[in-house]
């Protein structure tokens, strides 16, 4: 009753924001991400008969508090299916930095409800599985399908799910999958995004954000079918400073960006005017996603150095997946 599992941290393509329902979270529309690598979660879980409480570790400290509270949710959830009532041990372990802005808790709740779910015997598709992810966290569930993922709306199950998304080739030869390249600009400015989602339909940006984003889903969808870099970057791009005017306007006026981010965004433009395909990404964070094709990845990371930020250059991740039982974390 002992599995090890990783999972890719995600770049919102088109970001969801706010939740209907904070105890399942359901969102209030669909969103679409794609995963990052080689960054990864892993985590290994055994569930203990004999115990009797749950133990939950991360990159070496132990967790309380809130997050231990979202984690006991995921957990819970796998032990209503299971029909089991033992407690369990849990240890994370993440590759790349946390709470600045890559998406740490969507692989980590990937990576958990995939263990979860192989210790406890229960044999899930990974759509399946994105439901138990989105209890902790609904970036988490396209995490668990992994690549190009859609996470559905709705009012349950059966219908709040992640799939993965088809892409095709574009014209010019560019393979979504293969040929993307993105420059990681790491802002270390802590931030939280619970509240952040919990007061999002108090801003007066929120309907307009509505009012807009299933066009914007809509067109993602179809730039992703069709293989076109700048129709699918260009739109995340515009998705970010959306997203960012929503959280700045809700009761807590949340501004994550930092002036490091600015500059990065500036950085950016000046490359475009030059003719170097290329944008920013962000989520709820100040670190930045630079999304450029693989043949122009080495100009782009020199050009986001210069600035004085700490770069990582990062592919599409796959979805989700159990480990052999030589790489358990104990």
């Amino acid at each position: 009753m002992k599995a090890t599992a990783r999972a890719h941290p995600i770049q919102g393509l088109v970001k969801y924001h706010g939740m209907r329902d904070e105890q399942l979270r359901l969102p209030y529309h669909d969103s679409i991400s794609l995963c990052t690598a080689p960054t990864a979660t892993t985590t290994t879980v055994e569930w203990e008969p004999d115990a009797t409480d749950d133990t939950f570790v991360i990159d070496g400290g132990v967790v309380d508090g809130r997050a231990a509270e979202r984690i006991e949710l995921v957990t819970d959830y796998v032990r209503e299916l299971a029909g089991i009532d033992h407690a369990v041990r849990f240890e994370s372990r993440n590759s790349f930095p946390s709470n600045i802005g890559f998406g740490s808790s969507s692989s980590g709740f990937a990576a958990a409800a995939m263990a979860l779910a192989d210790a406890a015997g229960l044999d899930l598709s990974r759509p399946e599985i994105s439901t138990i992810a989105r209890r902790g966290s609904s970036s988490a569930a396209r995490a668990v399908t992994g690549a190009y993922s859609i996470l559905e709306t709705g009012l349950n199950d059966e219908d709040c799910r992640s799939r993965r998304l088809p892409v095709g080739e574009g014209e010019d030869g560019f393979d979504p999958e293969e040929d993307l390249r993105i420059v990681a600009a790491h802002v270390p400015a802590y931030k939280e995004t619970e509240e952040a989602h919990r007061e999002a339909a108090a801003s007066h940006m929120f309907d307009a954000r509505m009012a807009h984003v299933h066009e914007q889903l809509a067109e993602m969808t179809d730039a992703l079918r069709a293989g076109s870099f700048d129709r699918i970057f260009e739109l995340a791009e515009h998705d970010s400073l959306s997203l960012t005017a929503a959280t700045m306007t809700g009761p807590s006026g949340w501004v994550y960006w930092q002036p490091e981010t600015i500059a990065v965004f500036n950085a950016v433009r000046e490359l475009r005017e030059e003719g170097i395909p290329v944008y920013f990404s962000t989520d709820t964070g100040a670190s930045v996603y630079v999304n450029t094709r693989k043949q122009y990845v080495d100009e782009v990371e020199s050009r986001i150095a210069e600035i004085g930020i700490e770069t990582d250059v990062w592919s599409v991740g796959g979805p989700a997946r159990v480990l052999d039982p030589s790489e358990s974390l104990f």
